[in-house]
């Protein structure tokens, strides 16, 4: 008997390829436990907290992706070597060359695991020939990381910061656990001077990391998987069997899904940080209150959105070379933003789409920024809300290409959507979901909710005594399982 449980032990140990281990995995509580536990005695002891968060946080992404883990090992020791040397070369020139390096190793690791399947299959159908793919795994992560790892040695190439001179605290730096998978993108300037800091956690760190967390884990699980998995799935993966009006309703579902996926993963990661006395800027700013494409993306993915301005936007002119090359640079950031999510032409074209309105919306603050017109209030309400509802809707159109998983299927949705809507479905429809819908219902209401309703439960949480946080937890915890379907969701950023 003992010999089982200590095999059963032994493969909770290591890494199942069916069962990554992620914030919302059973397994996790049992790691973060066990780290906790550790942390208590070394968190006053900088060296030491560094090591061990190091270690925990290396296991965390071994357990996550299995050898791949190695990946990035190996880019923390040529990254903080090449910024190191980046810092001391005697001249421009050589800096520049070993920055080229940096993105030549970096880019090349990425594009190679993300993107020669994607450039064999164009080069099979420009040139007629017969190459055939690699089927490569794309390890978990890779994008996040290559992502920190160019902003950090850019930052030391353009003179924004000093490169750390030891190597733990670089890769405490990339693979810390909580943004680790899927971020946020963390800028090094923001974090790494947090790494020797004496620890501190208030009450209001405390507070506010237990929102996070369990507003984030209620997201992903009680609203993202179950409407997912109950709705939009079938929807995207089989359109024809359904009336437009079904696929509207599962367009619809899938902008919650992506939104309380992400962010409710976002959440959880900027969460379990405060706890251990570290901040992680926001990530998601409800984006859907947005009322034009250029607030919804100061609002969405914000560390993603930021990155492409500070580093391809800006050194690709930004708006310093007129106004056409300003919406051309508007629309080649997005276009290659579309095409960082993933090699297929739906991201490409998500991504040139966003750009192409962004283009649009510059050219029009342009020529309506220069009108002075006095406008009543209720006039500015109506802008707003009908600002709100184009923008809404644009980019729900938009994620029809993000989530099909081919032209066809988007083709197919849009079909639907325009010559068999059948409005008369709208009452069957709702008797057959009503779950789903009031689960969907719930999650926008939550999504409109002002600021102050967030700040009012952080505060109730703050003044709590500990068994009451507890039970904050453990009633949340208990919800969570009750709504867990029995398939696991994998987050959906996890194949970015």
């Amino acid at each position: 008997m003992f010999h089982i449980d200590l095999h059963k032990l032994l493969n909770a140990l290591v890494y199942n390829p069916k069962d990554p281990l992620l914030f919302n995995s059973g397994f996790f509580l049992y790691f973060f436990f066990a780290f906790l536990f550790f942390y208590q005695f070394v968190y006053k002891r900088k060296l030491t907290r560094v090591v061990l968060f190091t270690v925990f946080s290396l296991y965390f992404f071994y357990k996550a992706c299995g050898f791949y883990f190695l990946f990035i090992v190996l880019s923390a020791v040529v990254d903080f070597n090449l910024s190191n040397w980046i810092d001391r070369a005697p001249t421009q020139a050589r800096k520049k060359i070993l920055l080229v390096f940096s993105i030549a190793i970096n880019l090349g690791l990425l594009f190679y695991f993300k993107y020669t399947d994607f450039f064999i299959g164009i080069f099979n159908d420009i040139a007629g020939g017969n190459i055939q793919p690699l089927k490569l795994v794309l390890p978990i992560g890779i994008s996040f990381y290559t992502f920190e790892n160019l902003s950090y040695t850019i930052d030391v190439y353009r003179g924004h910061f000093k490169p750390v001179k030891s190597f733990w605290d670089y890769c405490f730096f990339l693979t810390f656990f909580p943004k680790l998978v899927m971020g946020p993108i963390v800028r090094a300037a923001d974090f790494i001077p947090q790494i020797r800091k004496d620890i501190t956690v208030s009450k209001e760190d405390i507070a506010k990391g237990l929102y996070l967390i369990v507003g984030g884990l209620f997201k992903k699980v009680v609203i993202s998987d179950y409407i997912f998995k109950n709705y939009v799935e079938g929807v995207f993966d089989q359109p024809l069997l359904h009336c437009g009006l079904e696929c509207l309703f599962g367009v619809y579902g899938y902008a919650l899904v992506i939104y309380c996926d992400f962010s409710g993963y976002s959440d959880m990661a900027i969460g379990i940080a405060k706890w251990m006395g570290f901040h992680i800027p926001e990530n998601f700013d409800s984006p859907y209150q947005s009322t034009s494409i250029t607030e919804f993306w100061r609002r969405w993915h914000i560390s993603l959105s930021s990155w492409l301005r500070d580093y391809l936007y800006i050194p690709l002119g930004g708006n310093r070379k007129g106004k056409f090359r300003q919406y051309l640079n508007l629309f080649t950031t997005m276009l290659l933003g579309g095409l960082w999510h993933g090699a297929s032409w739906n991201f490409i074209l998500w991504g040139g789409l966003h750009g192409a309105a962004l283009a649009i919306d510059k050219m029009r603050m342009e020529i309506f920024g220069k009108v002075k017109r006095v406008r009543s209030a209720a006039f500015l309400l109506l802008q707003k809300a009908l600002g709100l509802f184009i923008t809404f809707h644009f980019v729900c159109f938009c994620w029809i290409f993000f989530k099909a998983g081919s032209f066809d299927k988007a083709k197919t949705i849009l079909h639907q959507l325009a010559f068999n809507f059948n409005a008369k479905a709208l009452w069957p429809l709702l008797q057959s979901y009503n779950t789903v819908f009031a689960v969907m219902l719930l999650g926008f209401i939550i999504h409109f909710l002002p600021r102050k309703f967030e700040l009012g439960a952080q505060r109730f949480l703050s003044i709590l005594p500990l068994a009451g946080r507890i039970l904050v937890l453990v009633a949340i915890i208990w919800v969570v399982i009750q709504a867990r379907t029995a398939e696991a969701v994998m987050p959906v950023y996890l194949q970015f």
